[in-house]
Formats: structure tokens, sequence, C-alpha cells
């Protein structure tokens, strides 16, 4: 199968948004992105078309971007943040604050229907997309470093100078924070939607 030098072209933003995310380095975001283009044109009979070609070329971006955190090649290094509620939760007391005394939920999530269909559903991941870009870039990073490029805690401090400690805590808030805006722009809709 062929692949189209439009089509490549036309998935760059997309990757280079990524990309800059997860390496906070223009050129380096700019060479991955060259790297798995060129990785796609030089091999195109790897592309089966058995999924879209936005899918095949972040699987090929995200080694390229493992690639390059693991190599330690970054040279801009953010500087340590002080977590915006002051303190670092300790894993423990970031589980012990979803739930009252008595092991109910402090604030119950709301029904998320049947998450496997939300899954499969395109909408749902543009809307989580949407949600990712919307955290702080820090919190966004580690998320996406933790979740989709799926390197460990201690690759994921190294490469942001953080402790295990601080991680896990913005590792939590990330997540509440998207589990707020997709209740808000994903299941509060299908819930409002299906009452009426």
């Amino acid at each position: 199968m062929s692949l189209d030098p439009a089509e490549l072209q036309a998935v760059r933003p997309y990757l280079l948004r990524f990309a800059r995310l997860q390496l906070r380095d223009e050129g380096l975001a700019e060479d991955a992105v060259s790297e798995t283009l060129l990785a796609a044109l030089e091999h195109p009979d790897r592309f089966a078309g058995q999924s879209s070609l936005r899918t095949y070329l972040v699987g090929i971006l995200k080694h390229k971007l493992i690639d390059s955190l693991r190599s330690g090649r970054r040279e801009v290094r953010l500087a340590l943040v002080a977590p915006e509620d002051g303190e670092a939760l300790s894993e423990q007391e970031a589980l012990d604050a979803l739930f009252t005394r008595n092991g109910h939920y402090q604030d119950p999530p709301s029904d998320w229907g049947d998450p496997e269909r939300a899954f499969e559903r395109r909408e749902f991941f543009e809307i989580l997309q949407l949600c990712v870009d919307r955290l702080p870039p820090r919190l966004g990073r580690l998320f996406m470093m933790r979740e989709w490029l799926e390197l460990d805690t201690e690759e994921i401090c190294q490469v942001l100078q953080i402790s295990a400690t601080n991680a896990w805590a913005m590792l939590y808030r990330a997540r509440m924070r998207l589990r707020a805006c997709l209740e808000l722009h994903w299941f509060g809709q299908r819930g409002a939607a299906g009452k009426g």
C-alpha cells in the first residue's frame, strides 16, 4: 500500500501537538515527527491499512518519543514547581481523600453508562483529548507519559525531575480533573440526552 504525502502532511499538526507536549522542545518535537513521517515513507509496506493512517503514525511516534525521553537527549529541563495545592500528597493520602470515614465516596462519580461502548466511539476520544489539552501542561504531560507512553514512575520522575511522591500527587490531580471534565463534557451530555 502506498502512502499519500498529502495525507501525511494533514496528520502532521496533530503529531506535532502531542510531541511538543511530551518533549517540551520545539526542535525535538519537530525531529520526532519528521522521523515518524520518514519511517512511514521508507517502509510503506508496513502500513497494511488495518487501522487509520493517523493511528498508524501515532504508534510510530509513540516509540520515537519514548526513545527520545529515555536517551536523555533533552537539553531543556523544567524547573521544579511546587504543587498547585501546596504540599504533595502521598498515595495513601490521595486515596483517603476520596472517601468519608465510613468508606463512602466523598463525591461519588456519576453513572458513566457502558464504558466499553464509550471507548469504541471516536467522539469520546476527541473529548478526552480536549480534556487532556485543558490540563495544566505539567499535569497533562505527566498523565500522558504514564497512561499513553506507559512509562514507569521512575522514568517519569527522571524526565520531569520530581520525586515519586510528587508524581503520584500530580497524577491524582490530573485524573480528578479529567474525571470532572469528562463528566461535564461527555457523560453529562449523554445523561441529559437520555432524559429528554
